[in-house]
């Protein structure tokens, strides 16, 4: 039995990653933390704004 499987590998293009402009600062005033070029938002973490998720089906209790 020298009839098996042969591995091939995937052809194709990988697309690059998305980045956006260098030297963007973060949008707060009071913050000057430098930007990934990868992060699309315009503010840090520190300053982003909450952001909640999309909860489907799910009824959440509101803690007092």
């Amino acid at each position: 039995m020298t009839d098996g499987l042969k591995a091939s590998q995937i052809k194709g293009g990988i697309r690059p990653s998305k980045s956006f402009d260098q030297g963007r600062v973060c949008k707060d005033e009071s913050c000057s933390t430098k930007l990934s070029i990868y992060n699309k938002r315009d503010h840090c973490f520190n300053h982003a704004p909450v952001k909640y998720p999309r909860v489907r089906g799910r009824i959440l209790q509101e803690t007092a």
